[in-house]
């Protein structure tokens, strides 16, 4: 079972991507975690990546495709995958459905945690005292929550059009988000 679950910066994916990895035993594949290695790293890679965040952009899909597609060619990870923030455009989308079909895989569900800006600035504010990230700040929040707003509203159509998408309410705590999740993950594995 492959899995995307979607949400602006601060909704909760990472937290409930952790969730669903443990009760499913699934492999969490985190774009944000895999270009923080890059950076973590100093690869020329990672001093690019570093500069596009901290703009408040969002890393091509170049760059990102090929860091998924060495992820989902092992086979350890077939059919295993939570995707956590990818896809963010249509591009990447399409992308990842072919890059899944060659590797004879396929999407099973994708999740979008709804949440208003006023819980993701809280969020991140706290997110920032606790992890020290440096892509946590208010004004940074802002940017990447309007931007993730304007470029994902094709992709969930897109998902929405192939009858993969659900919509789980990201503003109640972790645990009532869990029991969702599990509801509608369990209705698909059935």
């Amino acid at each position: 079972m492959n899995i995307v679950i979607f949400g602006p910066p601060g909704a909760g994916k990472g937290t409930q991507s952790k969730f669903i990895v443990n009760k499913y035993n699934l492999h969490q594949l985190s774009t944000g975690d895999l270009l923080r290695k890059e950076i973590k790293n100093k690869t020329k890679l990672g001093s690019e990546i570093s500069s596009i965040i901290n703009s408040g952009e969002l890393v091509s899909d170049k760059i990102v495709s090929n860091l998924i597609e060495k992820f989902i060619s092992n086979d350890t990870f077939k059919n295993k995958i939570i995707f956590d923030g990818y896809p963010r455009t249509l591009i990447q989308a399409m992308n990842l459905d072919d890059v899944l079909k060659k590797y004879k895989q396929k999407i099973d569900i994708v999740l979008k945690l709804s949440v208003s800006l006023e819980t993701v600035k809280k969020r991140i504010l706290q997110r920032q005292t606790q992890e020290n990230r440096a892509d946590d700040n208010e004004e940074i929040a802002i940017k990447r929550y309007k931007t993730y707003e304007k470029s994902s509203e094709s992709v969930l159509d897109y998902y929405k059009q192939s009858n993969l998408l659900k919509v789980v309410n990201g503003e109640t705590g972790i645990s009532e988000i869990n029991s969702e999740i599990s509801g509608l993950i369990d209705t698909i594995k059935g």
